[in-house]
């Protein structure tokens, strides 16, 4: 039977089903050897081979009453969840397809790990810190999705130091040019704590909502600060407790529930469901992202 493919790529654990919706019209996804661009696309996992930036994908054959029942010598099952908290070093780059030499979260995973998992949301290559890896397409729809909103709080050490009209002007949130579609946006509000000065450098703590493409490190330059380190210290209920750099572990069922209910509860600033005001040039310091 035949099934929209952000349904079933969802399920077999590749990302939520907003982020293959833009894979596919990126042209990412190909199905039976022909690049889809265009949605709807129907297809049906147990005859259908698909494929994400040339890499096959093991659909989540749909489940059936009766038959033999799986055996403790059978082949692990593809559907079970997973969910692994992971220290990111430094150039360790949060993707599943690498170009070059790159080294990716998933290479810190043990060989031949049976899972299939992937990154939940963004964290540069430069910046290190608590990364989520999951094969739980619908709990990666909801850690990322704007109307959600999870609050993540990083360690950012930047250049110089910054007036307190600059912290509040960055947490009212700053116009800064979208990487993608060319148009200004104004960044959602967030809390920026001065936690240490020193000599000709400050400890920043942040704590946002929404985390675009190198975001912090992009609203810092723009009022005239480099960011010189980045480490994502928290997820919602989640921290660093005990994990070393590229050391990593299963989430606890606790920390599961606690996981699950952060991601349904509506953030209350909505940040990205908001209309896009008309674009206008940033304002104050540094126009520039």
């Amino acid at each position: 039977m035949k099934e929209r493919i952000q349904k079933v790529l969802a399920a077999a654990g590749v990302d939520s089903r907003r982020h293959v919706e833009e894979m596919v019209l990126q042209g990412r996804v190909a199905v039976n050897g022909t690049v889809q661009w265009q949605l709807p696309v129907m297809i049906d996992p147990e005859k259908d081979r698909v494929t994400v930036d040339d890499e096959v994908i093991k659909l989540a054959a749909p489940k059936r009453h009766g038959g033999k029942p799986r055996g403790p010598t059978d082949e692990f099952d593809p559907t079970q969840r997973v969910y692994i908290l992971m220290n990111k070093p430094k150039g360790v780059y949060t993707t599943n397809v690498a170009q070059g030499e790159q080294r990716r979260a998933i290479d810190l995973l043990p060989p031949k790990f049976p899972f299939r998992v992937y990154p939940v949301g963004q964290l540069d290559a430069e910046a290190k810190g608590l990364l989520l890896l999951t094969n739980d397409g619908e709990l990666t729809n909801l850690l990322t999705h704007p109307r959600y909103g999870v609050p993540k709080t990083y360690k950012a050490i930047v250049d110089g130091e910054l007036k307190p009209e600059t912290l509040d002007e960055l947490q009212q949130g700053i116009w800064l040019s979208d990487t993608h579609g060319g148009e200004s946006f104004r960044t959602a509000k967030s809390v920026i704590r001065v936690i240490k000065r020193v000599r000709e450098k400050s400890i920043l703590e942040i704590t946002m909502r929404e985390g675009k493409n190198r975001q912090i490190r992009r609203m810092l330059a723009a009022a005239g600060h480099k960011v010189r380190d980045l480490t994502r210290t928290r997820m919602g209920p989640l921290t660093l407790d005990g994990l070393n750099p590229g050391e990593f572990r299963p989430l606890t069922p606790r920390e599961l529930k606690a996981l699950r209910k952060a991601g349904e509860t509506p953030s209350p600033d909505k940040p990205s469901e908001t209309p896009r005001e008309p674009r206008r040039p940033p304002s104050g310091r540094g126009g520039r992202s």
